[in-house]
Formats: C-alpha cells, structure tokens, sequence
C-alpha cells in the first residue's frame, strides 16, 4: 500500500516532466522551420501523444524508462545548419526540465512554513516530487551518449569530424546506455550533476 501511495504521488511529476519535455524538443524544431512535431500532434502538453506505454510503465515501477521520441527532420531547420538546430532542439528539452524544478522550488519557498492546513500540505507533497524528477530527467538526458540530448549537444559544440563521430556511434547508443546503466555508472555521472543543479537553483531561490 505504501507503494501505491509513493507511485500516486509521483506520477503527476513523471507525467509533467516526459510531457513537458518532448512538448519543448518539438517546439524547438517548429520554431526553427521543422514542420514535422506539428504534422504528428506533438505540440500539445496533452500526455497521451508522448507516452511509450512500455516506457511509462518501466519508468514507473523501475525508476528507468523513456517517452516517444520527437521526429525531426534537421532538412527543414531555417537559418541555422542542422548541426546547430539539434543541438538547440536538443537542449530544449532539459532546458524544460530546469524550468520546471525552478518553478517548483519558487513554489515551494512561498509556501507558508510549518503550516499545518491541508492545502499547504498537499502542495509540498506534489511539488517535491516536481523538482527532483526535472532534475533527474534534466541531467540524465544531458550526459552525452546516443540516443540522450547530450549527444546532440556534445556534437553540436564539436567539430563537424567530432559530430560525425557521435553520430556514428547511434546506432550502438542504446547498448552502450544499457551496459551503463547496467554497471551503474549512470549513476555515478547523474547525482552529482543533480546535486550540482540542484544547489545552483537553490542559491537562484533562497
């Protein structure tokens, strides 16, 4: 039952977060003359047009999954090279993610202290869950191994014979995230960039 409980609390920061995310990779590419997320229905916060119901429940009972990709086609990018309009597209999303805990922590700190009404209560108990999923959605999706954002923000920043390395490495991206995750060392390279975050956004609140 406690579980249940955990899970109920949780899952509207999951639903925000995935949802937020994939709304912000798509608007990015909109804005930058990218046709595609409009054609699919994948400019709305509506969370349906975003699930992969296989990762929504991984993610929900494994604390690891993934949603629906945004397709982009780089082609169609306007007044910037592909290069450049993927990485920004990609950085939308963990941008998104920062806004949202920030937002979360603003809340937060204009909550009353040690009140005891109910609705003071529930705030905390949904918009804790805000923040630390936005950060560990935001820093997980920033380290840089194909298929996550980092990679197309790592390629961005690099020359164009770095970025065709990363690109290369796509097609064993998910394998070589899987054997991380495996090994735990997603871990060891997520929570300090998610106590990092999350220290820079507190010293911007309190």
């Amino acid at each position: 039952m406690d579980w249940l409980i955990e899970t109920l609390i949780w899952l509207p920061a999951i639903l925000v977060g995935v949802t937020f995310h994939e709304f912000a990779h798509g608007w990015a590419a909109h804005l930058l003359g990218d046709p595609t997320p409009y054609r699919q229905g994948r400019l709305t916060i509506n969370p349906l047009p975003h699930v992969d119901w296989l990762g929504f429940f991984m993610l929900v009972f494994f604390k690891f999954g993934w949603a629906k990709p945004v397709q982009v086609d780089p082609r169609r990018f306007q007044m910037v090279s592909p290069k450049t309009g993927m990485m920004l597209v990609s950085l939308a999303g963990p941008g998104m993610n920062l806004g949202l805990a920030l937002l979360g922590m603003m809340l937060l700190r204009m909550l009353p202290e040690a009140s005891t009404a109910q609705a003071t209560i529930w705030a905390q108990v949904l918009l804790q869950p805000l923040v630390y999923i936005n950060l560990i959605l935001a820093a997980f999706n920033l380290i840089p191994v194909p298929p996550l954002d980092g990679s197309k923000i790592l390629a961005g920043i690099l020359p164009d014979s770095g970025a065709r390395l990363i690109y290369s490495l796509e097609q064993y991206g998910p394998v070589i995230l899987l054997l991380l995750i495996v090994t735990d060392s997603v871990s060891k390279i997520m929570w300090p960039l998610v106590n990092l975050i999350y220290g820079i956004l507190q010293s911007l609140v309190y």
